[in-house]
This record gives structure tokens, sequence and C-alpha cells, in this order.
């Protein structure tokens, strides 16, 4: 004959299987779980009657675990230590004394933003560990979509067609953290480097260095406006390089704030504001369920405190 037990058989029967095992009277078992002794023992009538199988007998005021109850209870031990353990676990996660953070952002933010994220992260929730890698933005939104990160720090340019923040992102969860203004980095010896505000226009006849892809269609689109197109005779994504070469008088360049935050200014160029204006946004790309993981929430929290101002972008 072979027993089919009831799949109902419900964690409250285990744990008082367990806590019969370790008082050895319904009362003790009641007594160490909080319920009433005829609650107890009116649950394990039913449980027997699931089990078709008697787990406990009853000698003198005492009782003693059947061969049923003793495999029970040896199981008890193992599910309810689990369990408790998993209770830990989320309460460790839900106190943000435990969990991990996988991050992306594009290379000026390894040098701003990412550090003082980390820092902050260090000094406020020391058990969350934070991984981090480096992507330009339509790398991370792939990222994203892939489950190999869980959250992105970009950008994007007003008109930017190719801008990774649209289709590609479409059902995440994208919101900004703070817009910086473009400059133009010019030799100090230039014409127009005495100007408070340089006119784009009047470097129509400059060679230019420009930097990443999307940079580079924004530095395009800004000299359109100004009525010219511009003579792009190098390019780097690296800002100090940028600007030692516009020292050197190689070429003019037009960058954003941020990449300037951690760069040292050399003595031969200076950066001014230009018009027409322009600017960049900087933002955090998300799953839509991402708030509801507390690491993940902590994180979003401290990178929108990391605003604009926190990196020098109003100087000139």
């Amino acid at each position: 004959m072979t027993l089919e037990l009831d799949p109902q058989l419900d964690l409250q029967s285990i744990r008082i299987v367990r806590a019969i095992a370790e008082s050895g009277t319904i009362t003790g078992a009641a007594r160490s779980l909080g319920y009433s002794q005829p609650a107890v023992s009116q649950h394990l009538q039913r449980t027997e009657a699931r089990l078709g199988l008697p787990l406990v007998t009853r000698v003198g005021r005492s009782v003693r675990l059947t061969e049923a109850g003793q495999v029970l209870a040896r199981h008890a031990i193992t599910i309810t230590s689990a369990l408790d353990a998993a209770a830990g676990d989320l309460a460790d996660l839900a106190g943000l004394r435990s969990g991990t953070v996988r991050l992306a952002a594009f290379p000026t933010a390894s040098s701003t933003i990412v550090p003082r994220l980390l820092g902050a992260m260090a000094s406020l929730h020391p058990g969350i560990q934070l991984s981090y890698i480096e992507a330009q933005p339509p790398e991370a939104v792939a990222l994203m979509r892939e489950g190999a990160i869980d959250l992105a720090v970009t950008f994007s340019y007003p008109g930017d067609r190719t801008d990774p923040h649209r289709d590609s992102a479409s059902g995440l969860s994208i919101e900004t953290l703070f817009t910086e203004e473009m400059v133009v980095v010019l030799p100090a010896g230039h014409p127009l480097a005495g100007d408070p505000i340089v006119d784009v226009a009047g470097l129509a006849t400059e060679r230019w260095i420009a930097g990443c892809p999307r940079c580079r269609g924004h530095l395009l689109a800004v000299c359109e406006l100004a009525g010219f197109d511009p003579l792009i005779a190098f390019e780097t994504d690296n800002a100090s390089a940028v600007l030692n070469l516009v020292a050197s008088d190689i070429g003019v360049a037009m960058l954003p704030r941020l990449a300037l935050a951690t760069a040292t200014l050399p003595a031969g160029a200076v950066i001014r504001p230009h018009t027409p204006p322009s600017d960049r946004s900087i933002h955090l790309i998300a799953s839509d369920g991402a708030r509801r993981v507390p690491s993940l929430a902590a994180t979003i929290a401290l990178l929108n405190t990391l605003e604009g101002h926190d990196w020098g972008l109003t100087a000139a």
C-alpha cells in the first residue's frame, strides 16, 4: 500500500511537531509558539486526519512522537532552520545590511559620479555590494535589457536622432538626474578667448576636436544652428587630452561641464559658455520595479542627491 500525503501539509504543522519534540508536551509546545493548548491540539488532530497517520501518543501527562512524528520532526529542524535563515536574509535586505547592485555608466561618470556614489554607499550602506562596469549609453541600455546590470547612468543631447532613451529603452524607467551646460574650450591666445560668451559662428574656420559619436553628433547640430559644418580634425574621448590639445593651439572643442570636473585646466586653455547655448542631460535607467528592491532603492536615492552643482558645473 502506498501512502499519498496531502500536499497541503503546512508549515504551522511542521512547527508544532518540532515544538512538541523539543518540549515533550502539547502545553509546552503551545507556550513556546504563543498559542493556546486547545488550538494546538485541534491543529494536530487535523494534521493527523489529513496524513492518515498518528503523530503523537499520550504517555501520562506528556506525549511522545510516533515514528511518523519523529520523521516529520527530523525534517522540521531543517525546514524551520531554512525558514529562519531566509527570514534573517530578508530582514538584512530590508534593513540594507546586505544586497547587491550592478551599475553601468559612461566614461566621464567613472571619474565623477561613480566614485562619489561608491563612497556614499560604503559610508551609509556598507552591507550593500556595488559592482561597476563602464559603458556608453547604447551599450548600457542593451546590458539592462539582457539583465546583466540593475542600474545605468547615461546621457543624452536634445534632438539626438539616435538617442538610446527612445525606442530601445521602452518599458524601462528613465529619470533625469540633472542637466549640465556645454562649453567651448579655446586656446588662451584665441581672439575670442576674452569674450564672456563665445558665438560658435565665430569658430567656423577652426579645426575641431570631437569626442564620442554622440558628442560629435551634438557638435554637428550646434554648428549647423550657427550656420556652418565644423572641420573635425581630431577625435578623442579623453577630456584631459582635449584640454592639452587645445592648450597647444591644435584646435578648439566643445565639452560638457562634467567632463571638466576632474580635469586640470592647462594654462594655455580657457573655458567659455557659448551661443547658441546647449546642454546635456544625465539620466538614470532602471527596471520599473527597481524601487521595490531595498538595495536598488537606496542607490537610486543617493544618485538623486548628486545634482549638477556638486560637480562644479556652474563655474566658468
